[in-house]
């Protein structure tokens, strides 16, 4: 699949679920509105959708929510992906969590061809932690995460910044993932879904956390990459990568190879933009994947160059009127 700026689209992102066990304040209102069960792809229509585009060239799934493992029977979903790794026809299949159910399902999602995933903890402060999630214990995201590793997956932390709430965190999270073996990335807050004015007081840029970090930390920078919008550096007294993702100081545009799919059937070419298509109704419509395979082809000859995000004074509204959770980030 090759988008209309040459880009070769290898990597889908897939919502198995708007619903998740925390409300983290940058991702979702406190008082959230969830899709009908009746509008949620079925996790057999998940699989042949997902299926479909292994089948026309991707190469790498991640499973992403709201908070992927609190659907139900997730793990037959899983599982049954994991078989196009036996095949072949697929690289890597992964997983973004928040951490919360990984003491459950680490085992599982290991043994059903998982090697790697990226949990989202924004801090190791118990009270912020519970401030910055509403609804989160760390002591049970720290319990899934050394869970993860001693399963025998590799851990990547995922840090969003916030300024003011987190800033003064970043050597003690760095030098706490050098210790346990894990990698991390630290993200800039995107400007998606109404979560109320907070959002321009959040907004960090990346290039002074990064400047802030190499007072204090050897960064070298590297060409290693992982499929994502993510770029690493190595730190030197740690030996582990360090990745910056930054779609506002920094947009990852012209490098995309990712669209995202959600729950309902409705694939977004870009986090960014509003157009979309529905595969839903051609997947629903036919057994035989024809009309699904030209919904796909089509989609795809649509997707944009990049995204306008756009954080300051002026632009108090979201970019993207969807909250995060609804797309899986």
């Amino acid at each position: 699949m090759i988008d209309p700026f040459g880009r070769k689209i290898s990597y889908l992102r897939v919502s198995v679920t708007d619903r998740c066990d925390f409300r983290c304040v940058y991702c979702m209102a406190e008082d959230m509105t969830f899709l009908p069960k009746a509008e949620v792809l079925s996790l057999e229509e998940l699989d042949r959708l997902c299926s479909a585009f292994v089948r026309l060239g991707v190469r790498k799934l991640r499973l992403t929510g709201g908070e992927p493992l609190v659907r139900r029977n997730i793990m037959s979903l899983v599982r049954n992906l994991g078989r196009h790794l036996g095949t072949g026809a697929l690289d890597e299949l992964t997983l973004t969590t928040n951490g919360s159910q990984l003491a459950k399902y680490a085992g599982e999602l290991r043994a059903a061809g998982v090697k790697r995933v990226n949990v989202s903890i924004d801090t190791l402060d118990a009270a912020k932690f519970t401030a910055i999630t509403r609804w989160g214990k760390l002591e049970q995201v720290l319990d899934g995460v050394f869970a993860a590793k001693a399963a025998g997956l590799q851990v990547k932390i995922n840090a969003v910044a916030l300024k003011g709430v987190n800033d003064d965190e970043f050597d003690r999270m760095l030098a706490w993932c050098g210790e346990h073996g894990f990698e991390m990335t630290i993200i800039e807050v995107m400007p998606m879904g109404d979560i109320g004015p907070q959002r321009v007081d959040q907004y960090l840029p990346l290039s002074l956390v990064r400047a802030d970090l190499a007072k204090r930390w050897t960064l070298e920078d590297t060409d290693y990459q992982t499929g994502g919008p993510a770029r690493y550096v190595t730190v030197r007294e740690t030996g582990r990568r360090l990745g910056f993702i930054t779609p506002l100081t920094h947009n990852f545009c012209e490098s995309c190879n990712r669209v995202r799919l959600t729950c309902t059937g409705t694939l977004f070419m870009c986090l960014g933009q509003e157009d979309a298509a529905d595969l839903r109704a051609p997947l629903r419509a036919s057994i035989d994947d024809a009309l699904l395979d030209g919904a796909i082809g089509e989609a795809i000859a649509r997707k944009p160059k990049g995204h306008d995000f756009i954080i300051d004074r002026r632009h108090q509204t979201p970019a993207v009127a969807r909250h995060m959770s609804v797309t899986g980030g």
